[in-house]
């Protein structure tokens, strides 16, 4: 599995542990140890992942580890407070073009983008998952607000798309999933994660990736609009199709 990687030439400064900024090594180096963490998290239980491990796969020492993070449990919140940044551009694509020309397209624009956010943030989400379970409340506030961030965007999609008559104050809809669209989205969204964090399960179980993103982007295309999308016919021999967050722009832009 691969962590996404920023952009360097754009990362925000960087502070070692004794309070110096870290230059451009020092930030790739950072990296590294966090592409590393992630790589253990995704094939090792998170409470067995050592600092000597995280090194090791990096290829460098403990003590450079000692340098970005007081310990492995630091390097995992670091993590996790990526997926919030992440969660910003899936808010962008929730923000697209939901008119009756462009909306099925948007439809499965945001639905890939989840599905690709997820599958970038697997071992972490399956970790800050674990840890909410067992009372972690730092990783669960990460959680909420990386989710939420895409609620309230689809939420403000929903109130644009299918304004509830009369209601100038924007705190109902006409959905036809339902008239608050806080719940609706949050619905969607919860659908969403429990379907990305399920998709090998479910393909064990013989059910395609595609015909996955196709099911919920269309009660996500209904949620929004209240209209029915195409049929869409599946070949058997059709590839599971997934969009990285900058793939599902881009077909954005163009459409």
């Amino acid at each position: 599995m691969e962590a996404a990687v920023a952009d360097l030439n754009f990362a925000p400064p960087v502070a070692t542990t004794d309070g110096r900024v870290a230059g451009e090594r020092g930030r790739q180096t950072r990296q590294r140890l966090l592409d590393a963490t992630v790589e253990l998290l995704s094939t090792t239980s998170w409470r067995s992942v050592k600092v000597t491990d995280i090194a090791r796969e990096a290829r460098t020492s403990p003590a450079t580890f000692y340098q970005y993070f007081a310990n492995v449990e630091e390097a995992i919140r670091v993590l996790a407070e990526g997926m919030v940044d992440e969660a910003a551009q899936l808010a962008e694509l929730v923000g697209g073009d939901w008119s009756e020309r462009s909306s099925w397209s948007t439809a499965l624009t945001v639905t890939e983008g989840f599905l690709s956010y997820w599958e970038d943030n697997r071992a972490v989400f399956r970790v800050v998952d674990l840890a909410t379970e067992e009372g972690d409340r730092e990783l669960r506030g990460i959680r909420v607000r990386a989710l939420n961030a895409v609620t309230v965007a689809l939420a403000q999609v929903i109130v644009a798309a299918c304004p509830a008559p009369g209601d100038a104050s924007g705190q109902t809809t006409a959905s036809p999933a339902g008239s608050d669209p806080m719940a609706v989205a949050g619905a969607i969204v919860a659908m969403f994660a429990s379907v990305s964090a399920h998709r090998y399960g479910f393909e064990y179980w013989g059910i395609r990736t595609s015909p996955l993103i196709d099911t919920q982007a269309r009660m996500l295309h209904w949620a929004v609009t209240g209209r029915e999308a195409l049929p869409q016919v599946f070949l058997s021999t059709e590839a599971p199709r997934t969009a990285s967050l900058d793939t599902a722009s881009t077909r954005r832009s163009a459409t």
